[in-house]
């Protein structure tokens, strides 16, 4: 479990497709604190660490997860170069700053516009009409792997105001208009929905 507060940018060194796809990560992560068979987040998306060095981490992503989020864009598999929201899994006594987060990438929202207010930035997605309905005002949803909340919500596009240390510590500051970006929805959304389900 992860609570979409993002503690550290990566940069895809490697990428291998061979069966699976394979990508060397590097990070600023102390490395020799983290076991081989660790989560990581990378981009909202829960990776398990597979080797290991000072300053990297590899993982194996499966078609499954490539068909889920972005990481495909059009024939290229996140590019060399990419930087990726990480972050390590819970431990027991951790501070729970964002919310629940398990790194079970739902779909992609697209983004429709970038705005300054201020000095935040207002964000507009487009969500998939499957998982629009999971998403309210003042709820919270994950983006890219970031606990973000909820302000407003028209049919499908729902905005969020990113302040200036969020952008300073993520990948945020260069998310532009038509982005794919990885939504995971809230779990307890995803419950009440069910529950509503068998109350009709």
């Amino acid at each position: 479990m992860f609570t979409g507060i993002i503690t550290d940018i990566g940069e895809v060194s490697k990428v291998e497709m061979r069966g699976d796809l394979h990508v060397r990560v590097s990070t600023r992560y102390d490395m020799e604190s983290v076991d081989l068979g660790a989560s990581i987040a990378c981009n909202g998306i829960c990776l398990t660490v597979v080797a290991k060095g000072a300053g990297w981490f590899d993982v194996d992503i499966s078609a499954e997860s490539i068909g889920k989020t972005n990481i495909m864009q059009g024939n290229v598999a996140w590019p060399v170069g990419t930087r990726l929201n990480l972050e390590r899994a819970l431990k027991l006594g951790d501070e729970l700053g964002g919310h629940i987060v398990s790194g079970h990438v739902d779909g992609v929202a697209k983004v429709v516009s970038v705005q300054d207010e201020g000095e935040s930035t207002r964000f507009v997605f487009e969500a998939p009409s499957a998982l629009a309905r999971f998403i309210a005002p003042k709820g919270s949803v994950a983006l890219n792997g970031t606990s973000l909340t909820v302000n407003d919500v028209e049919g499908c596009q729902f905005g969020v105001n990113i302040i200036p240390h969020t952008k300073a510590h993520t990948t945020w500051g260069v998310v532009k208009a038509g982005d794919v970006i990885n939504l995971e929805i809230d779990t307890l959304a995803r419950y009440v929905a069910r529950l509503a389900e068998f109350e009709t």
